[in-house]
């Protein structure tokens, strides 16, 4: 099949062609600025491509129940350009389906089938870097119901050491008002990649994310969090947060070990044997890992929102 993807982010659109097994053929990228300065040159390369599908992961709050009539809108976004554009009508020319999506939650379906989290039935995928975002694969499906999930904006116990108030424009002292990119920056007066890697900044980050992993763990009971992003560029968090996510569960849950975590995803597409695990020295290494498709992972999960609508249509 030949199909296309676009992960919608808020700085910029990656968009491309691929196949069903999550190849990625060719991809492109253009600024987030307008709809109408931004989409003009991706609806021109679709046009051209001739797709079967387009499957679309967007930054959000966006509309994905297909059964409601403003399926694939963006809902109260605080990027206002973006306030009620809607991705099925601006690709309506293409003339094949388009399926809509949260950009986290492709990009966890693409980590389920072909990244870090091949084979399992549970995961999540949250990036944390301009904003905080997760997807949630659960039973083999992606997570909604009133909307879908909004990782960023749950609600953490503040770090003792922390005197920001928070810079989400909505609830200020929310996980991303507290643990985003901008957030570090407005706290130490430093963008976190200037920072050094023994810095203060990044243990009151972990000590955030591990709240986030474990309310996570709690709630969904899931077999492995992946975290992706900009901050997490800074490799030493990976291991700071799985030592405060042990701390937080005091021995209440035992996390799964690589060797027990590999369930089948009902969402497979291509059969591909599972990959090789490693045998971690700490279950929490095998728990809390990087996303295995690296920056890829939106656009591949992209993919496989299209190759899905080939084999049962979303509506």
């Amino acid at each position: 099949m030949r199909l296309g993807g676009v992960e919608a982010g808020g700085t910029k659109m990656v968009f491309g062609i691929g196949d069903e097994t999550g190849t990625v053929l060719e991809m492109k990228s253009v600024a987030t600025t307008s709809p109408e300065e931004t989409i003009p040159p991706i609806l021109d390369y679709f046009l051209s491509q001739q797709v079967e599908a387009i499957g679309v992961g967007s930054f959000g709050p966006i509309q994905v129940d297909p059964d409601r009539p403003n399926y694939g809108a963006i809902l109260n976004t605080p990027k206002t350009p973006w306030k009620g554009f809607e991705w099925p009508r601006a690709f309506a020319q293409v003339g094949c389906p388009v399926v809509i999506e949260t950009d986290v939650n492709a990009a966890v379906l693409g980590e389920a089938m072909y990244g870090a989290a091949a084979g399992l039935s549970d995961c999540v995928y949250v990036t944390i870097g301009t904003g905080i975002g997760g997807g949630v694969l659960a039973g083999g499906n992606l997570v909604h119901g009133l909307l879908h999930p909004e990782i960023g904006h749950m609600l953490v116990r503040r770090n003792p050491q922390d005197s920001f108030a928070g810079g989400c424009p909505y609830h200020r002292d929310c996980l991303e008002g507290l643990a985003s990119g901008p957030a570090v920056e407005l706290r130490w007066g430093s963008k976190g990649s200037a920072l050094e890697a023994d810095h203060p900044a990044w243990d009151m980050e972990a000590d955030y994310l591990a709240q986030m992993v474990v309310n996570l763990t709690l709630v969904l009971s899931t077999k492995r969090v992946i975290l992706g992003g900009g901050v997490m560029h800074q490799a030493q968090l990976y291991d700071k947060v799985r030592d405060r996510v042990r701390e937080y569960l005091a021995g209440y849950i035992e996390l799964p070990s690589s060797a027990n975590t590999n369930s089948s995803v009902n969402a497979s597409l291509n059969g591909n044997a599972l990959p090789k695990q490693h045998s971690p020295e700490k279950p929490s290494d095998a728990f809390i890992v990087p996303p295995g498709l690296g920056d890829l992972s939106g656009l591949v999960g992209a993919l496989a929102l299209a190759a899905r609508s080939r084999i049962k249509p979303p509506h």
